[in-house]
């Protein structure tokens, strides 16, 4: 069987972007029936982060898909970029999480434990910037 998670985390600080992001990947996995990949992540995010579907806008225009391989098994991570419309949303987490950060993307990179994340990382603020009004 294959598993699904979401990752949230909001980058762009006041200096860089003026709203707040949030960057919401799904592992590939278990989709239920009559989902599709994004209404998997968005389901995700709800059950945990407590973030409903209608707390966020996704930004149109930007998916990254990554692949890889853990234990001997290829993987896909498919990367989203939503906004936050109440950047005062209050987080619950899961039993599955122990803590979340709002970061700045330098952080985030920092803290990106594989370049193609950083990457991915990087590749949506550039996105966002380019798109700015």
């Amino acid at each position: 069987t294959h598993g699904l998670n979401s990752l949230q985390r909001r980058y762009g600080g006041e200096e860089e972007l003026p709203r707040h992001y949030l960057f919401c990947t799904l592992f590939l996995g278990h989709v239920e029936s009559g989902e599709n990949d994004l209404e998997a992540a968005l389901r995700e995010t709800q059950e945990e982060a407590g973030i409903e579907a209608d707390q966020l806008t996704i930004i149109e225009g930007f998916r990254r898909e990554l692949n890889y391989v853990a234990r001997e098994k290829p993987k896909t991570v498919i990367y989203w970029l939503a906004e936050v419309k109440d950047c005062n949303v209050e987080i619950r987490l899961s039993h599955e999480h122990q803590a979340y950060r709002w970061l700045g993307l330098d952080e985030a990179c920092q803290l990106a434990q594989f370049k193609e994340m950083k990457a991915a990382l990087q590749e949506g603020h550039q996105f966002l910037c380019s798109t700015a009004s």
